[in-house]
């Protein structure tokens, strides 16, 4: 068909598989070509789009976007592309904007390899488009397919697939890309873990860091790497970086794969993956911070304590420790008055956000509270020795309470896997077996081995965190010296701290003052053992 171009766009589009392909799929090949085409047959180049690196299954493309809109304004008369699948890999989106959308706009599609030319709507390849377009997309949803066969053949391997390391580590030169410690930023890990246990919260950390000007991991990475934007170098912290940082097992050495998916290779939403159906690999590299700081940090996350600052920046030993017995809320503080002169004091949350209809206040002074701990931790572990057996028969007894549903549950958890294992040990013989007599395909053999021990090795990873963590819960001596440890250390200590207060609180009950005035009830929980002890406040105010 002779009819001329006119103004024509020229649409260009290479993806990241694309460019395995070679020179015959590259941006300036394409361009080369469709320049070409439209000089021999009279068009005038009224505007390239080019999206470089973009999938043609998802049209939220920039390019496709500027195109669209030219088109709407009335700028082209012609759009060409290479193929169709340069244009798209979605066999739905791209029919509807050859067969509806451009035509309402009087455009003339061309698809040059294809021989697809919307102005000669009878040709044999216009006939053929929807099997060209089912085609291209068949191609999208197999090469995902193929993707991801290699990502969980190299997560079984140990290597690392993600683009971007944790804070704190940098690429090895290894072919698994191994983590390796970025000991200056490592340090600043290790220290955000310090504060966090010292009883500071994540955002004053986060303002810690700020003032004194350390780069977050984002300007970090800016610095190592000029290619990325200075517009991002900025030396703010975020709470939310520190509290990721906190939670991150990356620092223990394991290395955790596979965290997100997509719903589809169409749709583009990210899901979440369940722990369990994660690619985790222990010790896959140096840690950064050693597994007890970690999980005393996991504790202290876990704890009713969260702690707040006051007006001049001071975060109080007893912050987000206190319970109103009454209303179960936690305790505020107030300071100004009379009680500013002891240190201030807490009255119950509900109480002063909505009055003494709906609880009374349990004010109790900071000062006496603070004296009233310390007494007591003198009382736990008092000028004579503790009686270490009758504190360790108590913890026993007290945890096996605790952990008897957990380890239950475990257990069966445990034969389940083992169950599990033995039957696809069965089932990765029985494909071996029907594929040599010759009534299971090769292909389908090598699919079923590859599921088969890609489970295998996911269930023994988890069968070896269960089996260890079963062993760290019934080997209880450890964690009942630390803990008489930490009690002999803090009964020494003359002032409260609030790393003191972290360490071994859970929580502090605060009973109503009674109307007669005698002494009301504290309950003070203590962590390891939850041993409580029942304070006394004298009544003075």
């Amino acid at each position: 068909m002779n009819r001329q171009l006119g103004r024509t766009g020229l649409y260009l589009r290479l993806s990241r598989d694309d460019e395995k392909a070679g020179e015959s799929l590259s941006i300036e090949n394409q361009r080369a070509i469709l320049r070409r085409f439209a000089e021999e047959n009279g068009g005038t180049v009224a505007g390239e789009y080019a999206d470089d690196g973009w999938s043609g299954t998802n049209f939220d493309r920039p390019a496709v976007k500027r195109l669209l809109e030219d088109a709407k304004d009335g700028k082209l008369d012609t759009i060409v592309v290479k193929d169709l699948s340069r244009f798209g890999r979605n066999y739905i989106q791209v029919g509807q904007y050859i067969d509806y959308i451009f035509p309402a706009y009087g455009i003339r599609f061309i698809a040059l390899s294809d021989h697809i030319d919307t102005a000669d709507r009878a040709s044999t390849a216009m006939d053929m488009m929807p099997i060209m377009n089912v085609f291209n997309e068949w191609h999208a949803a197999n090469t995902r397919k193929k993707i991801r066969a290699v990502l969980e053949a190299e997560w079984r391997q140990g290597k690392y697939t993600n683009w971007a390391y944790p804070y704190g580590y940098r690429a090895g030169g290894d072919g698994n890309r191994t983590a390796v410690i970025d000991e200056e930023a490592a340090a600043v890990v290790r220290r955000i873990f310090d504060m966090r246990l010292q009883g500071r919260s994540v955002r004053t950390i986060a303002k810690a860091l700020t003032d004194e000007g350390i780069p977050n991991p984002t300007a970090h990475y800016v610095r190592l790497d000029g290619k990325k934007s200075e517009r991002r170098n900025s030396a703010r912290w975020s709470p939310k970086t520190v509290s990721d940082i906190l939670q991150d097992e990356t620092y223990l050495g394991t290395l955790t794969q596979h965290k997100t998916t997509r719903f589809s290779y169409k749709n583009r939403r990210v899901l979440r993956v369940p722990p369990d159906e994660r690619a985790v690999r222990e010790n896959a590299h140096e840690a950064i911070v050693d597994r007890e700081i970690f999980e005393k940090v996991q504790a202290m996350r876990q704890s009713v304590s969260r702690g707040r600052t006051d007006g001049s920046g001071r975060l109080h030993p007893l912050s987000g420790l206190l319970i109103c017995a009454e209303c179960g809320k936690k305790m505020k503080y107030k300071a100004g008055g009379s009680a500013q002169k002891q240190g201030g004091r807490y009255v119950c949350r509900t109480y002063a956000d909505l009055g003494k209809k709906y609880c009374t206040s349990h004010s109790v002074s900071e000062t006496q509270l603070e004296r009233l701990i310390l007494q007591d931790l003198h009382s736990l572990a008092g000028e004579e020795e503790i009686d270490e057996q009758a504190e360790r028969e108590r913890f026993l007894a007290e945890r096996a309470k605790r952990c008897e549903k957990d380890l239950l549950a475990e257990e069966r958890e445990v034969r389940s896997l083992k169950n599990r294992l033995a039957e696809l040990d069965r089932l990765i013989g029985t494909a071996f077996e029907e594929k040599v007599l010759g009534s299971l395909p090769e292909e389908i053999c090598r699919e079923l081995l590859e599921k088969y021990r890609a489970e295998k090795e996911s269930a023994e990873q988890k069968l070896a965190r269960l089996e260890n963590n079963s062993a760290r819960k019934q080997n209880l001596n450890e964690e009942t010296e630390e803990y008489l440890s930490r009690l002999k250390k803090y009964a020494a200590c003359k002032e409260l701290t609030r790393e003191m207060c972290i360490q071994l609180i859970q929580s502090i009950i605060i009973g109503e003052k009674p109307a007669s005035g005698g002494p009301r009830q504290i309950c003070i929980r203590y962590k390891a053992t939850k041993r409580s002890s029942d304070g006394k406040d004298n009544g003075k105010k």
